[in-house]
This record gives structure tokens, C-alpha cells and sequence, in this order.
């Protein structure tokens, strides 16, 4: 302290100057008041204001916004504005007046939040275009910061057509319109497709006002199904049936086109408000018949890829757009071909031959067979199925008369259910053999020109009825079973393994019971046969007398007789439970 401070005397000097106003009068006091507040702005918290820089440093900024006091604000709050110097204006938000130690309190980042919510609010209010930067890929959308604040932009409001990636969006500015605010939660929901459809609907109407059939149009593929495409035609979706991708034949569109591709349709068709739009895509290019070489015609033969497989036969692709039908008749000379699939298969890369060809209808018939000599012409036929001649074929079809059997591809000939056997009485030919099982047989009668080729398989043995004759001869005894049962009598199996009949009446065993099917017993043959090969027998006549001598039965007239024919009585022997009777009452009158 120097010499000069140490003889200053403070307390004279304090005592020696007047209070802060001395010397005015009230008036002037209150004058000086007023005017001094008039140079301080009225202040409120929770509000923005704009402020002065002051001065900057390393940790805060100084900024004066009219108070008595000035406000401190750190630095990082400005981290969006390298650039800034003293005497720049910015807004700010008033949190106090005064804290504890009597300093004001602002925030820069406060003041930007409550100003972006103004801006989203006025963007909501009046219909505004915003512009925002998409920050990151969420569940279900988007994140966008618009003045700051995050908003969502959900998947279904980027665009008017289905997005698949979200990812190429991100780090990208976008124009979006504001349609939700949620404030309850601080939500903010934004679309961007709403702009495109504003755009789209104008577009839409030029296009709807313009359309006209066989108009060609650029579209964008926008959908994929199992049965066409839907084609974004700038606003106005339409439809291109798979059938009018190509001319030639396609299972699904996804075979030649694939989303987001651009294609150039022709307008077919529209209804009256032109809602539905059917579209067209081959039709742009001419009709691969009209292009068809002359060389195609009857009886040339022409090679393809089998496209389709139906019941009725099969089409073959010889080039896109033009299929001829291979009917299933025409497959094979075989004539119990009657599944296409089990011959032909789709992908298929065949030769086949021209059968007929309409080129103004568009139609071709193809034959495979064609491709191969008939077998019915070949010169070695009457040698190779002479009569008598034995062959060994497949059980191709079973019917009630009979059952075909081929011999060879396009060779069949037919076993009538007669011709099975010598000794079981055969009703339907699946008793005897399944269909797919092999059968040897001796060629009857063959007719060439009506294709007919008559079989026999028991012609293989020699007819053992002229022996039976000679065994199973009238009023003889034998063991048989029971094979099987019905209210006219019972079929009874002999040694040798023929068969007999025996009426109902003519089954009662001695002690009056009725025999069983399976069941063993002792038989006389009341009749016996060759022609018509039957036997009449019964086991009553093993141990009851009857008056009537056993006759011998005639072969019926006309021939042959018909299978099941034992099941009926020869009308020579009466009623020989009849004539029992009556003997018996002879007796007792005696």
C-alpha cells in the first residue's frame, strides 16, 4: 500500500458524501426510476426470446437479452453453429430470472425444442411441406428429424406402392407433410405418400380421361400372383392376366417378369368406370401362327416340348405360342391307354407327327403312334397269331363277359369268361385273375380287318368232361364240399375239382338239419351232362329210398347251355320227396 493510500482518511470521506439520491427531490427520483426501467425489457419465464452474443468462450456463451442481468449458455448448445461471433442473434428460452446465486437462466437447447414444436404445429395447421432426413431404420418405418424433433414415418406412408427395403432410405432428405401429433406422449407421425398421391390422383385423371382400347401405356410392376400381375400405370392399376404375358404357354409370371419392372402393356379392355383395366402384353408382338413355316402340314413331322397334360391327352409346344393336342388315342396303338400321365409327362421333348392343321383356327392335331408301324398291317401277322398258336399276355381290362389281354403293344385279344375253365362255373373274370396279371392263352379266331383277336385260356387242356362221363356216372356216390349257398340249393365241389349242383330239398342231412357252407358230405349224381356240363346231385338220396329210378338228362335243345344252369331240376325226376312219401304210405296200407 503506498504512503499516499495509508494517509487517506475513509471515514471523513464516507461521512463526506450523500446517500444515493440526496439532492433530488421525489419528483426527480421517481422521474430517474422510470426511466431507468424503460431500458430493461419486460421478462417472463418459460418463453423464447431472441438475445445478443456478448462474448464467446471455450465453456460458455454471454448473451444479453435486454435484462438487467446478463445470461450464461454453454457452448455445446451451439455445436449447429460453428460460425457464430459476437453480436450475432439467436433465441434462446428463459428458464429463471434468477437462480440461487441471483443469475438468469437460459437455454438454447430448450428454445430450439419448443420452436420446432411451433413450426410441426403450424406444418399440421396449415397443410405445409416440410422437408426431413431420415436418421434410421424401426420396427414397422422410419425415423425422420424434422426442426430437430424425431417423428415416425410409417412403413405403409412412403410410398404408394409395397417398399421391400427400407435401408436405401436412410441418411436421405425426403418432403413429408405432417399428419399426427400425438402431445401426450411427444409423437409425431409423418407421410410422405400423401404427396405422391396428390400428384398420382392428377395424373390418374389425365390418364382415366385419355384411356382408350388398344392404347399402349408404360407401367411399373407392382404386384405378383399366381394368375397375372397388377401394373401401376401412374396411379391407374391394371391387370395382365397370365394368360396375355406370352403367347406361348407359362405357368407363372414370375417365369418371365419379376416386380418393379418396367413394361410397356396395351389397354384391352375397361369397364365403365373404369375401375378394372385388363391389360396386354403379347399382343404387342404378332401371333407365332402367322409366322408358322409352310413346311407344317399333314403327315410332317415336327419335334416339341410337352407343355400340358390333360385326361383327354396331352399338348406339345413346337414354338412359343403354337401347341398342337396329342389325344390320348393317338399316344400308342395299344387300345387300354386311358391315362395320359402314365405315358407322357410335362417338360417332356418328344417327335411326333401331323395329323391335321386348321392355321386360320389356329389347331393342330398330333399323333405319336404314327411314329411306329401299325401292328394289325404287319405282313407276319396271320403267322405269328395263327389258331391254335399259344401266347402269353398282360390282364389289361376285366368286364363282365370277358377280359382283354394284349399280347403285344396295339395286339389285344379277348378271353370270354366261358373260355376260362372246363370245371368252375365262372361269373365274372375277376374270380379267376386280376388285371396286370399275365395269362397264357390259344389263339381261337383272328379277323385282321375288324382288328379282332378271339382267346382261350382252358383250350390249353384237353376238355375233361369226356372223362367225368365215365366217373360221375348216375346213382355213383361221392365226397364233396359245400362251396358255397342260396335259397335255390347249394354248389358242391367233387374230386377233380368240378363242380355239382344240389337242390335245397335235396341238402337235408338224416337227422333234418340243414348242412353248412365248408361243409363235407356224401352225394349220389342224380344227373350227369357233357354238353351241357352239369351235375345234379344230392345227399338225401345217400340214405332215403325213393320210388323213381335215376335218369340220365338229355343235353338241352339249341346247344350249349349257359353257366348256373345246374341250379335248375331236370323235370324227368318229379318231386322225390314226393314220391318218398308216397312209397312209405304204400308200406303202411301193406
Amino acid at each position: 500500500m503506498s504512503e499516499q493510500s495509508q494517509d487517506f482518511n475513509w471515514e471523513e470521506f464516507e461521512n463526506s458524501q450523500s446517500a444515493f439520491g440526496d439532492g433530488y427531490t421525489a419528483a426527480e427520483k421517481e422521474e430517474m426510476l422510470k426511466m431507468y426501467e424503460g431500458t430493461l425489457n419486460q421478462l417472463n419465464e418459460q418463453e423464447v426470446v431472441k438475445a445478443i452474443v456478448v462474448s464467446i468462450t471455450d465453456r460458455d456463451v454471454v448473451l444479453n437479452i435486454g435484462f438487467k442481468s446478463d445470461g450464461l449458455v454453454p457452448s455445446n448448445e451451439f455445436r449447429d453453429t460453428p460460425d457464430l461471433k459476437v453480436g450475432d442473434e439467436v433465441e434462446v428460452f428463459v428458464e429463471q430470472q434468477e437462480d440461487n446465486h441471483g443469475q438468469l437462466v437460459l437455454s438454447r437447447r430448450k428454445a430450439k425444442i419448443v420452436r420446432a414444436w411451433e413450426n410441426i404445429q403450424s406444418a399440421l395447421d396449415n397443410d405445409e411441406v416440410i422437408e426431413g432426413v431420415i436418421k434410421r431404420r424401426t420396427k414397422g418405418g422410419l425415423i425422420t428429424d424434422i426442426f430437430g424433433i424425431e417423428a415416425f414415418l410409417p412403413g405403409s406412408q412412403i410410398d404408394v406402392k409395397p417398399i421391400r427395403d427400407f435401408d436405401v432410405f436412410v441418411g436421405k432428405k425426403m418432403e413429408l407433410k405432417v399428419v399426427k401429433i400425438n402431445h401426450a406422449n411427444d409423437n409425431v407421425v409423418v407421410s410422405h405418400k400423401i404427396l405422391i398421391e396428390k400428384d398420382l390422383e392428377e395424373q390418374k385423371q389425365r390418364i382415366l380421361n385419355n384411356l382408350e382400347r388398344g392404347q399402349i401405356l408404360e407401367g411399373v410392376i407392382k404386384n405378383m400372383t399366381n394368375f397375372g400381375v397388377f401394373i401401376d400405370l401412374g396411379g391407374v392399376d391394371g391387370l395382365l392376366h397370365i394368360t396375355d404375358i406370352s403367347w406361348g404357354r407359362i405357368s407363372h409370371p414370375e417365369e418371365v417378369l419379376q416386380l418393379d419392372q418396367k413394361v410397356n402393356v396395351v389397354v384391352l379392355d375397361f369397364d365403365d368406370d373404369k375401375k378394372r383395366i385388363s391389360l396386354g402384353m403379347k399382343q404387342l408382338t404378332s401371333h407365332p401362327w402367322d409366322s408358322l413355316g409352310e413346311d407344317v402340314e399333314v403327315g410332317a413331322k415336327v419335334k416339341g416340348k410337352i407343355v400340358n397334360v390333360a385326361d383327354y391327352g396331352a399338348f406339345l409346344e413346337i414354338m412359343p405360342g403354337v401347341e398342337g393336342l396329342i389325344h390320348v388315342s393317338e399316344m400308342s396303338w395299344s387300345q387300354h391307354l386311358r391315362n395320359p400321365q402314365d405315358f407322357i409327362k410335362v417338360g417332356d421333348e418328344i417327335e411326333a407327327v401331323v395329323l391335321t392343321i386348321d392355321r386360320e383356327e389356329r389347331k393342330m392335331s398330333l399323333g405319336i403312334k404314327q411314329l411306329t408301324e401299325d401292328p394289325w398291317t404287319k405282313q407276319d401277322l396271320l403267322d405269328k397269331y395263327a389258331v391254335s398258336t399259344k401266347h402269353t399276355g398282360v390282364v389289361r381290362n376285366l368286364t363282365n363277359f370277358g377280359l382283354f389281354l394284349e399280347l403285344e403293344e396295339g395286339i389285344d385279344g379277348l378271353v370270354h369268361v366261358s373260355d376260362l375253365s372246363w370245371t368252375k362255373k365262372i361269373k365274372h373274370p375277376s374270380e379267376f385273375i386280376k388285371q396286370g396279371e399275365k395269362l397264357e392263352v390259344i389263339v381261337l379266331e383272328i379277323n385282321p380287318e375288324e382288328r379282332r383277336l378271339a382267346l382261350g385260356h382252358k383250350q390249353l387242356e384237353e376238355n375233361p368232361w369226356e372223362h367225368f362221363e365215365t366217373v360221375f356216372t348216375p346213382d355213383s356216390e361221392h365226397k364233396g364240399t359245400i362251396i358255397s349257398k342260396s335259397d335255390k340249393g347249394a354248389v358242391i365241389e367233387l374230386p377233380y375239382g368240378i363242380e355239382g349242383f344240389a337242390m335245397a330239398k335235396n341238402l337235408k342231412k338224416e337227422d333234418g338239419s340243414t348242412p353248412e357252407t365248408g361243409e363235407s358230405l356224401d352225394f349220389k349224381v342224380l344227373e350227369f351232362s357233357k354238353d351241357d356240363k352239369r351235375i345234379l346231385l344230392s345227399h338225401l338220396h345217400t340214405y332215403a329210398e325213393v320210388a323213381a329210378p335215376v335218369k340220365k338228362a338229355a343235353p338241352k335243345k339249341g346247344g350249349k347251355a349257359q353257366a348256373g344252369s345246374n341250379e335248375e331240376a331236370t323235370t324227368s325226376l318229379g318231386d322225390l320227396d314226393a314220391l318218398a312219401n308216397l312209397k312209405q304210405q304204400l308200406k303202411d296200407k301193406k
